[in-house]
């Protein structure tokens, strides 16, 4: 309890956190809801929709491998720029491309490769943070990654359930994309932040925990 107390008290983990919570709540306003919009809005029937989602997990499986190697190569916090970019870039296309069968499937498994290709570089970057700001506690710090990770899922599917009710389906994926606009901000300040108080080396993707 005392560990966790010290990591909850480390501003710059804390920001981590919030772009991990951040950048989920994003993804899952609209992913959430992926089948249901696959369904009412592309038009695609129910055993269609369970191959697009199947395929999309595959997608992810390439991404997440993906994603860790642009953090070993890159460093986290351009790793965690890219590919939040391009995971708020996939949800705005969506919203245009959700109406037409084919560009929806591609827009789906496109997404896929970045929803969860961010995965390795907060794992890596917030491994990095508590071994400056609370190294005794490093595996505790990870650990509240991955609470910040299911938190964003709660938050999300919460959030995009209240955009349903209100407006509908159709608004997921931009409202997602918005809210992932805040998590590149957010990299954007903790990257500055280092600028002044650089990290350790980077550790390799593979010595961290994974959040699925």
């Amino acid at each position: 309890m005392l560990q966790q107390l010290q990591v909850l008290k480390q501003p710059r983990l804390l920001l981590v956190y919030a772009m991990t919570a951040v950048g989920y709540g994003g993804t899952f306003v609209a992913f959430t809801f992926l089948a249901p919009i696959l369904e009412q809005i592309t038009g695609l029937n129910s055993g269609s929709v369970a191959l697009v989602l199947l395929v999309y997990g595959v997608s992810v499986a390439v991404g997440n491998i993906w994603g860790g190697k642009l953090a070993d190569k890159k460093g986290p916090i351009a790793a965690l720029q890219i590919i939040f970019g391009g995971l708020a870039l996939v949800l705005l296309v969506f919203t245009f491309t959700a109406a037409t069968p084919w560009l929806a499937i591609a827009t789906v498994l496109v997404w896929g490769a970045f929803a969860f290709g961010n995965v390795p570089g907060l794992q890596v970057y917030v491994v990095q943070q508590a071994a400056q700001h609370a190294p005794h506690a490093i595996d505790v710090a990870s650990g509240l990654n991955i609470a910040a990770f299911n938190l964003g899922i709660a938050l999300g599917a919460w959030g995009g359930g209240l955009i349903v009710d209100q407006w509908g389906l159709q608004h997921t994926p931009w409202i997602g994309a918005l809210i992932v606009v805040i998590a590149i901000l957010l990299t954007r300040w903790s990257g500055q932040l280092d600028q002044i108080n650089p990290l350790p080396s980077t550790v390799p993707s593979d010595a961290v925990i994974s959040t699925h």
